[in-house]
């Protein structure tokens, strides 16, 4: 019946035709639209190629200070991580975090702030080294403090978990530790700086010393102290600024009157160059080196002289967002960053 109409009809049998050439053509041009679609693509987006690249080739956290708190009891007037917040990141969370870092390679972990012992009175700060040693199994946890709020019994409770205790000292006069802000009214700095040291070596903690040279303290005389004290480091920094921090119109701190020159700095690392647990860092090996997670758990990229956050790795992970930490692996590595941090390796004479 269908063909005897289409020989009745030429008409019908040339719209057939018609109609069947251009469903072929549409199925074509279907195609090659769909296959230039995806060419373009491509080629409009390399960055989608190039994140993914970055992501898979991401650094490994070998060594992460996770500044925690901003909130401190001194008022160091170069500080460059102010408390510009009280934000501090319940307990589970940071623990989360600090799994996915130990996952993501992670070896090293130091605490800092602020002042790490302020917050519940060191509580929050015992329960994550503790955590940190004993169930994640980390080779090396470690601490920087000011010291004034550690009490014995902090160490009694967390020390077996700790390796490293660093205590921050400008100088070894404690005028000048006043007018730099290292201080808590009229209380000694250097007597809990000696009496901390005393418990390190009763339970069994490595201490280290942190000193940022400045105007006030570049051209003091230190080595009769830090041999006395005995540290297994003592890390010497150039005093820094950091817009948004210690720099700038929306700083916390004025750090421009602590400055010194690359020289100032020279000389006074020439003066100590015979304490051999001396362990200089200028401004150029500072900036970068270091792997700084934020108290939102953020890494802090300092390559613009400023902190810029990436997004916190509780969002996005670990490996995206340290693509965004201006982590500079080959400076890390040239400072010492990498160095015997187990006080299980240490072997030293308790």
């Amino acid at each position: 019946m269908v063909y005897s109409s289409l020989a009745a009809s030429p008409r019908l049998l040339l719209q057939l035709c018609v109609s069947t050439l251009y469903c072929i053509f549409a199925s074509i041009f279907s195609k090659i639209s769909c296959w230039k679609t995806e060419a373009c693509g491509a080629a409009a987006s390399p960055g989608r190629a190039l994140d993914k690249r970055r992501v898979q080739n991401a650094t490994t956290p070998t060594s992460v200070n996770y500044h925690f708190t901003r909130k401190c009891n001194y008022k160091c007037g170069f500080c460059f991580h102010t408390a510009k917040t009280s934000f501090v990141m319940p307990l589970e969370e940071a623990k989360r975090g600090i799994k996915l870092l130990t996952e993501s390679g992670m070896e090293k972990i130091n605490f800092s702030g602020g002042e790490p012992f302020l917050h519940e009175k060191g509580e929050f700060l015992g329960k994550l080294v503790q955590y940190c040693k004993q169930d994640l199994q980390l080779p090396s946890v470690s601490i920087v403090s000011n010291g004034s709020m550690i009490k014995e019994k902090w160490f009694q409770k967390y020390g077996d978990y700790l390796d490293i205790l660093a205590i921050s000292c400008d100088s070894f006069d404690e005028a000048t530790n006043q007018l730099i802000g290292r201080a808590q009214g009229r209380k000694s700095h250097l007597d809990n700086l000696y009496k901390i040291r005393n418990w390190c070596q009763q339970y069994k903690v490595a201490f280290k010393v942190n000193s940022v040279i400045n105007t006030f303290n570049v051209d003091e005389d230190m080595k009769e102290h830090i041999i006395q004290l005995n540290p297994v480091r003592w890390k010497v920094f150039q005093c820094l600024l950091i817009d948004g921090e210690n720099a700038g119109e929306s700083a916390l701190r004025e750090a421009e009157r602590f400055v010194i020159s690359d020289q100032q700095f020279q000389e006074f690392l020439d003066r100590h160059s015979s304490v051999s647990c001396l362990v200089p860092e200028s401004n150029e090996k500072m900036r970068n080196s270091y792997l700084i997670l934020d108290e939102y758990m953020r890494f802090l990229d300092c390559r613009e002289g400023r902190k810029d956050p990436s997004k916190s790795i509780l969002d996005v992970g670990v490996n995206n967002a340290i693509c965004f930490s201006g982590f500079d692996e080959k400076m890390f590595l040239k400072r010492g960053g990498k160095y015997l941090w187990s006080k299980a390796d240490m072997k030293l004479d308790w």
